[in-house]
């Protein structure tokens, strides 16, 4: 097959990264298939980061498996971060009978740790504070990420004092930034980061409140058309919620998505302009959409999931990963570079003004 040129969308969310992972995994098995940008938030930001180096080490398969070593080093440590023998042990038991559901809800790992993160702040302990994120980044078999070889990188951070978005690239996209990307503030100190115009340190938070991912930075007129969502957070979930446990999960999957659902609704916009021949002699770019995910799955998951990595969920996480991107090769490898394979207007229907 000819070479085609693509960007990278990663979503974050905690230990569902793993799929993702599973995603470039099988995406790397491709040679035609050129990464041109990746756009990464929180876990996409680790993922991008390790994808990066990894090709940006050398050219050709050397650097795919690079690439690869990478991806599987950062999970293989993600997965020893905390002791997860509670965690092994809750998933051995049997299925619950439906009336327990409540009460393994209130007394899950999850349900302990966001209890205790309500109580203590991260800045509760002292000089003892740790971020486990940085040896995982340090310890990579190949670390360098910000040089600008390879793809390009773009890493989303929230700043704490304005709220808004930054992301950063080139030479700014370091360990510190993709920590910042991945800076859950119920878990971990704010990272401060100096900026260069001002001198002033500024702190971050996690992406994901701001941009999941940013899309933005690849509507560059040097990037291709192609960008490749891989969603981690369920577009769709049928029911209503109803126990406090799914009300929250519901919440924490609809706030995460209010970012991209708002940058699919202005690609569908500028998408219905190019339509109607309005944008004539414009320097407007014209995306061409696709996803890769598995709603199945992530619908049998719950959002305190992502902050349990217990290696067995990784496995599978990183199992379903490789065979959405399979199954998306399958389908839509001919689409890559010619069409979009995501129906906007479907998407979007039933959505906006009602009366």
């Amino acid at each position: 097959m000819d070479e085609k040129r693509i960007n990278l969308a990663l979503q974050g969310g905690g230990a569902h990264g793993a799929f993702s992972w599973g995603v470039l995994d099988r995406l790397l098995d491709e040679d035609w298939l050129t990464i041109s940008a990746v756009s990464g938030t929180s876990a996409g930001a680790l993922n991008g980061a390790a994808l990066k180096a990894g090709l940006s080490r050398q050219g050709g398969r050397a650097g795919r498996l690079a690439a690869r070593a990478n991806l599987d080093h950062l999970w293989a440590r993600v997965g020893q971060i905390s002791d997860n023998r509670i965690v092994r042990w809750m998933h051995s038991l049997i299925p619950t009978p439906r009336g327990l559901d409540r009460l393994t809800e209130m007394f899950s790992p999850a349900a302990w740790l966001d209890s205790v993160t309500r109580i203590f702040s991260p800045y509760d302990y002292g000089p003892f504070y740790v971020n486990p994120l940085a040896s995982v980044l340090r310890e990579l078999p190949h670390p360098d990420f910000s040089n600008t070889r390879g793809p390009q990188l773009f890493v989303a951070a929230t700043n704490v004092r304005t709220g808004r978005i930054r992301v950063f690239t080139n030479a700014a996209a370091t360990p510190d930034a993709v920590m910042a990307s991945a800076c859950l503030p119920n878990l971990f100190r704010a990272v401060e980061i100096r900026d260069p115009e001002t001198g002033h340190l500024e702190a971050f938070w996690d992406g994901g409140f701001t941009g999941n991912p940013a899309m933005f930075p690849l509507y560059a007129q040097h990037l291709p058309r192609d960008i490749v969502i891989v969603n981690i957070n369920p577009l769709l979930r049928e029911g209503i919620p109803r126990t406090p446990a799914m009300i929250a999960d519901r919440v924490n999957e609809v706030s995460f998505n209010a970012s991209l659902m708002s940058d699919l609704r202005a690609i569908n916009f500028v998408k219905r302009l190019f339509a109607e021949n309005r944008l004539q002699n414009r320097a407007m770019k014209n995306p061409l959409v696709h996803m890769i995910l598995d709603d199945v799955l992530m619908n049998d998951l719950t959002a305190r999931s992502k902050l349990m990595p217990a290696p067995g969920l990784l496995a599978r996480m990183k199992l379903a990963g490789q065979t959405a991107a399979d199954s998306f090769l399958r389908d839509h490898a001919d689409a890559l570079n010619q069409r979009d394979t995501v129906d906007l207007p479907a998407l979007f229907a039933g959505s906006g003004v009602v009366g």
